[in-house]
């Protein structure tokens, strides 16, 4: 057999065939910019081929780079697969989720699922940015919105979503206090980035005169639940994000008044994971918590 390239310059091609750029590709694998460059170049020199142009704004990859890029990249995938199949009590798993979701009900969680998988090491991924399954490290993920996500991706409801006002107990009283969507006019709305007041206005304003109404904006729902918390006016939330501070009285309900849709919360994998098993006991706490957290939002 054929005396196999530098597995260093193998990696460095395989990263920078992904990335398609030499600098974002010597940040993933902990290198400098100019050591992935002479890398590439000394495996194009050894094989006698070239796999990528160079351009002004970063690479581009030759028919034999698209060629040799696809074996490459699944060798490693089945290198690390095999790691994890030799170690079990080493299974990584990244979960991705959004900053506000993290803050306010998975992280305060998640001590049970490691508890209870002690053989699983997870890494919470906390952004906006959207999953992709494919080369981003993402395993699961849980986001918002509505069904369906992609192809070859399943999705599970987590939670369905009903959007209510909560603000501090001290806005209930006072000169103006607040008991009804009228008295928001002597209030500061607190909007975050699904922007659903408009909504909510319209929907218990109907055909009546709406007040002018003051606002201040995050974006984050977390950011904007804490501004409600310090009693800077009133948040538009759901159900996942504010029980604690609802049970421990930080936050009430001012009136009943809700808006329903067709957001919710779903657990989002590949059909066809790269670690299926993984994968699986952490959809099925998941879902498991959701289940637990309705028993307590509503109650006997």
């Amino acid at each position: 057999m054929a005396r196999l390239p530098p597995l260093n310059a193998l990696k460095a091609f395989e990263a920078a065939g992904r990335h398609l750029n030499f600098r974002l590709a010597a940040e993933e694998i902990g290198v400098t910019h100019g050591a992935v460059a002479q890398q590439v170049r000394a495996l194009e020199a050894r094989m006698g081929v070239k796999l990528f142009h160079r351009l002004p704004r970063g690479l581009e990859l030759t028919d034999d780079g698209r060629k040799y890029l696809k074996p490459i990249h699944h060798a490693f995938e089945l290198i690390a697969e095999a790691t994890d199949d030799l170690c079990p009590h080493q299974a990584e798993l990244t979960l991705s989720v959004t900053p506000s979701f993290a803050t306010k009900w998975l992280v305060p969680r998640l001590g049970q699922f490691t508890e209870a998988h002690p053989d699983i090491n997870v890494t919470v991924d906390a952004s906006q940015r959207l999953a992709n399954f494919q080369d981003d490290g993402i395993d699961i993920a849980v986001r918002q919105g509505t069904p369906p996500f992609g192809p070859g991706l399943i999705a599970d409801q987590l939670f369905a979503q009903e959007f209510y006002a909560v603000c501090h107990p001290s806005l209930l009283q006072g000169e103006h206090p607040l008991r009804a969507p009228e008295d928001l006019a002597h209030h500061v709305l607190l909007h975050d980035a699904h922007g659903l007041w408009p909504l909510f206005l319209e929907k218990v304003f109907a055909n009546r005169p709406r007040p002018v109404l003051r606002s201040m904006s995050f974006n984050q729902t977390a950011l904007a639940v804490d501004a409600a918390v310090a009693g800077q006016g009133v948040a538009l939330v759901s159900d996942p994000l504010v029980n604690t501070e609802l049970a421990d009285g930080r936050l009430c309900r001012p009136f009943e008044q809700s808006l329903s849709g067709g957001l919710g919360f779903y657990v989002i994998a590949p059909r066809t994971p790269r670690k299926p098993e993984t994968v699986q006991r952490m959809r099925a706490w998941l879902l498991s918590q959701a289940h637990v957290q309705d028993d307590f939002a509503h109650g006997p």
